[in-house]
């Protein structure tokens, strides 16, 4: 008689493994962020998660760990393993030779390569199958990678870090610091779990900004720069010029811009995106398709007001995480969201409040498109 499966113990060992994916994020792209557990007898005998840069997967290393030690046992993938070869063998296979007996996966990979037929094929070699397992779970954790294969754009998270009264900055422009060194830790980790920083012209030759990781030991997990800049009107000389051929700095303009500026950058190593422009403005949806071209999955907007109300007027916003100190700067000060030139408030993009709590002498909310 088949025993039934321990719904418990499956999402117990699966929670496992969405921990595993959970720590790649940003360092993967183009390839979702995958986490692998092989069990035995109740106990773990190799566990994996996607490499840098996407190779390799987090199967091939499960059961690279687990050895012999994977011959009967259950696989937790967090995503349908995939069944066409890349620049390594599908996942299935190695799963199928290592005689793993049972598969327990959180959702179906979307991707046209695989799409169900990873499952065929390890139902085709009788293992056996359990699909769903803390689905919704999974779904969020790789919600950029979904977004770019189905949407063809990266998932974009604005944040926000402003007085109680929702300003960013005095009427003299001064910022550093509104809000306090653990809300600012914490951006630094969402940056390093981001692949790309986007910021506007406005905000770069304000700022001269280096949109990197800083003070947590993950300088290597700084995320692609992306700066929003039609004409190509940027300081050549300050941090994102000295940086260029350090870090990946992506300069999207319109085919307006000047031709000495874009000779200036590509010397210097940036990559630089021509995209359709309207009345002069860069169209920001084609930006998002365009990232998602290059393989950008997951998008952390810290660029500024007029680029959060420009993103929003385009329904592009997929979570809001703001952070809101305790202090007050006064109509004079700069808003956080520039105008939005709405007649009527049911006209407002409006967003689902998921989480609340207190970082330091700060408030985290996070909000989600509904």
């Amino acid at each position: 008689m088949t025993r039934a499966p321990d719904t418990e113990q499956d999402a117990g060992f699966m929670r496992v493994a969405l921990g595993l994916a959970r720590r790649c994020l940003g360092r993967v792209w183009p390839n979702p962020a995958v986490g692998c557990v092989l069990v035995a007898g109740g106990r773990v005998v190799g566990r994996g998660a996607t490499g840098d840069s996407g190779r390799p997967h987090a199967e091939a290393i499960a059961l690279a760990r687990a050895g012999d030690a994977a011959r009967g046992a259950t696989a937790y993938v967090t995503l349908e393993p995939c069944a066409h070869t890349g620049r390594t063998p599908p996942c299935t296979e190695a799963l199928i030779a290592a005689g793993v007996a049972r598969v327990v996966i959180a959702h179906q990979d979307p991707d046209p390569r695989v799409n169900g037929r990873g499952i065929a094929a390890l139902r085709g070699a009788g293992i056996a199958i359990e699909t769903g397992c803390l689905e919704a779970e999974a779904r969020v954790l790789n919600r950029g990678f979904l977004m770019r294969v189905t949407e063809g754009r990266p998932m974009l998270v604005l944040k926000l870090a402003t007085s109680l009264d929702g300003r960013i900055a005095t009427a003299t422009g001064e910022s550093r610091w509104i809000t306090g060194p653990q809300a600012r830790a914490e951006v630094h980790l969402m940056r390093a779990q981001a692949d790309a920083v986007p910021v506007g012209a406005g905000t770069a030759r304000a700022d001269d900004p280096r949109l990197d990781v800083r003070g947590l030991g993950l300088a290597s997990l700084s995320p692609v720069r992306v700066v929003l800049a039609g004409t190509l009107a940027l300081p050549e000389t300050g941090r994102l010029a000295e940086s260029a051929s350090d870090a990946p700095l992506w300069l999207c303009h319109h085919a307006g811009a000047d031709a000495a500026r874009r000779a200036f950058w590509a010397e210097r190593g940036a990559t630089l995106i021509e995209v359709p422009a309207t009345g002069g403005r860069l169209d920001l949806a084609e930006v998002m398709q365009e990232l998602g071209r290059r393989g950008i999955t997951r998008v952390l907007c810290e660029g500024g007001g007029e680029l959060a109300a420009a993103l929003l007027t385009a329904d592009l916003v997929d979570e809001i995480v703001a952070y809101a100190a305790g202090l007050m700067l006064g109509a004079a000060g700069t808003p956080s969201v520039g105008p939005l030139a709405l007649e009527q408030l049911a006209l407002a993009p409006r967003f689902k409040m998921v989480e609340v709590a207190q970082t330091g002498p700060d408030i985290r909310s996070r909000w989600l498109r509904p």
